[in-house]
């Protein structure tokens, strides 16, 4: 469940580094993951949610 939105269930990505000279590694892109106090089902609950998530309005914040 790491690096997971709890939200969207965004999570890692693979996929390669790829040098000037065709050389592969591998590369992992992680989500940019926040920790936000959210109004859940009238209650105050801690989430791990993707910034797309809270730009987007999908999660209403509490102070």
């Amino acid at each position: 469940m790491a690096q997971t939105c709890e939200i969207c269930g965004k999570g890692p990505r693979m996929g390669r580094n790829v040098s000037h000279s065709n050389r592969k590694t591998p590369k992992i892109w992680s989500p940019n993951l926040q920790r936000v106090r959210a109004l859940v089902k009238g209650s105050v609950r801690r989430l791990r949610v993707c910034t797309r998530c809270i730009r987007s309005g999908r999660v209403t914040k509490v102070a």
